[in-house]
């Protein structure tokens, strides 16, 4: 089965090129597709440094967000997999075969990487993890899903099922729209532990509570009215 990687990028000049050549070690890659989300930092001359042929690059003129990033991507997926890759240094490559294997085995439609059940991670914000379970649990009371990290970026699927679901959010509430739609298809979901190397406000991170108030707007909407 072909793997596609697919990767959103916002002012990541100092990362991307390294994780970028993680995931081109990654085995069974079949191609790369980079959206650069409007950088403004130097993303776009280091992404113009890239010479290999399986990494196909896009870019927005306007800042657009992660879900609409996403969704330029999806459009030009060829593989049979699609693995969800941020362009920071938090998630590893390496986890790939944990989640591309139950969906080779046939026993998978999804798998959802979760940061929470085990494996190294780094030690950051307690509000932080408070708010994300919040937000697991809110997400599974109307999915029926029993997930440990429905926030997570890793998230491993068949490519067909881009033809099948349709995605609006243009932000960050496509994680807890993903999961919704998901749910609602009765597709086989499976969940893996990764490892998670989180980083500070400091180091670039830039996720908000206004992103957890927002994402709560979006598990009612998805549920409710979507």
């Amino acid at each position: 089965m072909r793997l596609s990687v697919v990767m959103p990028v916002f002012n990541e000049a100092k990362t991307v090129e390294m994780i970028i050549a993680r995931v081109l070690r990654a085995p069974g890659l079949f191609e790369l597709l980079v959206v650069d989300d409007a950088s403004s930092d130097g993303t776009a001359a280091a992404l113009s440094r890239i010479r290999d042929p399986r990494v196909r690059i896009f870019r927005h003129p306007v800042n657009r967000g992660k879900g609409a990033a996403l969704r330029t991507a999806f459009e030009q997926v060829r593989g049979d997999v699609v693995i969800i890759q941020d362009a920071d240094l938090e998630y590893d490559p390496l986890d790939y075969p944990k989640l591309f294997s139950p969906i080779e085995a046939g026993r998978a439609d999804v798998v959802y990487g979760s940061r929470f059940t085990g494996e190294t991670h780094r030690v950051l914000f307690f509000w932080h993890y408070v708010g994300n379970r919040f937000l697991t649990t809110l997400s599974n009371m109307l999915t029926n899903l029993n997930l440990t990290d429905m926030e997570t970026c890793y998230k491993a699927f068949r490519s067909e099922i881009l033809r099948e679901v349709r995605f609006r959010s243009d932000r960050f509430g496509i994680e807890p729209e993903f999961t919704a739609k998901i749910a609602r298809r009765n597709l086989r979901v499976y969940e893996t532990s990764i490892s998670y190397h989180g980083r500070d406000y400091a180091e670039g991170k830039k996720i908000t509570w206004r992103d957890g108030f927002k994402a709560v707007v979006a598990i009612l909407y998805y549920h409710f009215f979507d």
